[in-house]
């Protein structure tokens, strides 16, 4: 049943997050005009001489993937007949280190830079200017790498059952209570994040880190 899966999982992951990207970050841009509508749905972008260019799809949100992610699972387990606690857990034992991958491809691309710090470890992102900046990225993969270890520690040590949903909720909690925190040494993505307590990333954060502690209550609760 993996190649379906497969299929769900890519489609999921690259709508979720193209729409998160538009619709939680810039829909004054996106839902302004129907040519913009259009720009949020394929990989190019018109000119202003009325010409269209391919661009790819810039901008992806991961709060938007995993939302996306899970909306697929669900359509795949509907679809297949797969028990759907099964199949979040069996992802969420890879997730983490395809995260921290992720965000070492943001690192090179110089996406999502942080603040402008003097720390000695410090990275001047040329792309972008000549500031020292945190690396965001890589606090962020070094995190998800750690958490990949973690969930590998209760699979294989601890013999903890799949199936319960025990790894998603382990999962989607390391993962979105670390983003919380990571948010502070990120650099403001959009101009409207400037005057808010809480930045967009933050806020998308906290049902994810209240659904995975209710998940993994939920399988503590059927041990």
């Amino acid at each position: 049943m993996f190649d379906p899966l497969f299929i769900y999982c890519f489609l999921g992951i690259l709508i979720g997050a193209r729409l998160g990207h538009c619709l939680f970050y810039q829909p004054d841009y996106f839902l302004s005009s129907g040519t913009h509508f259009i720009e949020m749905l394929i990989p190019y972008h018109k000119m202003p001489d009325g010409s269209w260019q391919f661009v790819g799809y810039e901008g992806l949100a991961s709060h938007g993937g995993t939302l996306g992610l899970m909306i697929a699972l669900w359509l795949y387990c509907r679809k297949t007949g797969v028990k759907l606690w099964q199949v979040l857990d069996d992802i969420a034992l890879a997730t983490p280190i395809t995260a921290c991958f992720i965000r070492l491809g943001n690192l090179m691309n110089s996406e999502i830079i942080g603040k402008v710090t003097d720390v000695p470890w410090a990275f001047i992102f040329e792309r972008v200017d000549q500031h020292p900046r945190h690396p965001g990225q890589l606090y962020e993969a070094f995190a998800y790498a750690l958490f990949f270890f973690v969930g590998w520690y209760f699979y294989r040590v601890r013999k903890q059952a799949v199936g319960k949903g025990f790894y998603f909720g382990l999962c989607i909690t390391l993962i979105f209570v670390f983003r919380f925190f990571i948010e502070y040494t990120k650099d403001v993505q959009v101009d409207f994040e400037s005057g808010m307590l809480l930045n967009m990333g933050q806020l998308l954060s906290v049902p994810f880190v209240v659904l995975g502690i209710y998940c993994m209550w939920r399988a503590k609760q059927q041990k």
